[in-house]
């Protein structure tokens, strides 16, 4: 288990509900300790977002118990029937992730019913909020979060994961336990960045106006978590497929190299990216042209043999398309290091956003008529 910066932030946080409760005479001050571990969350957006919606169900949930303790006293059937209610009108307002702490108001405050029933709804709100403010401080001061470098750096050890896992896939020389351990290391490794991922593009999107440098680095960073799911397809499709189809050697060896040609393509280009080596524009070109043999063969080899590589076909259509959307994150790169330090008036951003959004859909519709030129007739027309 690692140990985190939000671990550390929770823990500061609670402590820090405490002391402030404390400090005023709050009890219990527990109350505020539970908000504080409730309100911890992994961006500042996300804090900021919560601390707002808080304040809304708890009061709405305040008010609620008050009234349904005036009519109702404290009989449990009242509670449960009151939660019911909260929870409902909280996923109605879209507001579900505020749903346990609400909960822990309405309970607190329908336990004691009477005259003092005000005074002690008002404490209980207090100290919600006490912890809700605890925790956006904490999560705001103390080392706050930073999901793009956050991304960064674990797509580096995401893609060094799958690519020992491909380039052993075909050969076989991994071991099956440690095949399956590692595969499943890596989709918890994918889900991760694209959740990295949401929360760059809620945080930048929502804060503040992303200029279009940002955007492209966000469209990259998206393209590049749809790519590493490309290659997750890959060892899916050769897990499922691969071996059960009949090959030989030579066919074991084509497909071995032509996956090598890739992953090599998936590092230098993340590399690039990184800025740690040169752009070298022949090699997408030639990826490119070896991609596009690469089907076409098996396109032919499967005219011929209807049924014998129908397994192999499966996996070198996933492979083609792993190699296509290598490419569109090429170009993508090269177009974002081609935009450094240029571009500054927002009209030629997005002047230039767009045509790189026309070059990508023209390539797209190029492929398009390419491959259904090169597709043979099938056998049963």
């Amino acid at each position: 288990m690692n140990f985190g910066a939000r671990m550390l932030k929770t823990g500061i946080a609670v402590t820090l509900a405490l002391y402030v409760s404390s400090w005023l005479d709050l009890k219990p001050p527990v109350i505020a300790a539970i908000a504080a571990i409730f309100a911890m969350q992994p961006s500042i957006y996300r804090s900021f977002r919560y601390f707002l919606d808080q304040i809304q169900t708890n009061t709405l949930g305040a008010i609620l118990a008050l009234l349904g303790g005036m009519v109702f006293s404290n009989d449990p059937i009242a509670v449960g029937l009151m939660c019911i209610v909260v929870i409902m009108i909280c996923l109605r307002l879209n507001m579900g992730d505020t749903i346990g702490l609400t909960l822990v108001t309405v309970i607190s405050v329908m336990e004691v019913s009477g005259m003092g029933q005000w005074q002690f709804a008002l404490n209980r709100f207090t100290l919600s909020i006490i912890g809700i403010v605890s925790a956006f401080l904490i999560n705001v001061l103390v080392a706050p979060p930073k999901p793009l470098e956050q991304f960064k750096s674990q797509i580096e050890g995401t893609f060094s994961k799958m690519s020992l896992l491909l380039r052993t896939a075909v050969s076989d020389e991994i071991k099956e336990a440690v095949f399956r351990d590692e595969k499943r290391a890596l989709e918890g490794s994918i889900q991760s960045l694209s959740d990295k991922y949401n929360l760059m593009e809620e945080e930048l999107g929502k804060l503040n106006r992303p200029s279009m440098t940002t955007q492209r680095h966000l469209v990259v960073n998206k393209q590049m978590v749809t790519t590493l799911r490309k290659g997750m397809d890959v060892l899916t499709a050769i897990e499922q497929h691969y071996f059960q189809a009949e090959r030989s050697p030579e066919i074991d060896e084509y497909f071995d190299s032509h996956l090598e040609k890739l992953i090599k393509f998936h590092e230098h280009i993340l590399l690039k990216s990184d800025n740690k080596i040169k752009n070298n524009g022949s090699e997408a070109t030639e990826v490119d042209a070896a991609n596009d043999k690469f089907l076409d063969t098996m396109i032919e080899r499967y005219q011929q043999n209807f049924g014998g590589v129908l397994r192999l076909s499966i996996v070198a259509a996933v492979m083609y398309d792993y190699g296509y959307q290598l490419e569109r994150l090429n170009r993508l790169v090269d177009h974002v290091n081609g935009s450094s330090g240029r571009d500054k008036d927002h009209s030629k951003d997005d002047d230039s956003a767009q045509k790189l959004h026309d070059e990508l859909q023209s390539d797209a519709e190029a492929r398009s008529k390419r491959s259904r030129r090169s597709f043979p007739t099938w056998p049963w027309k």
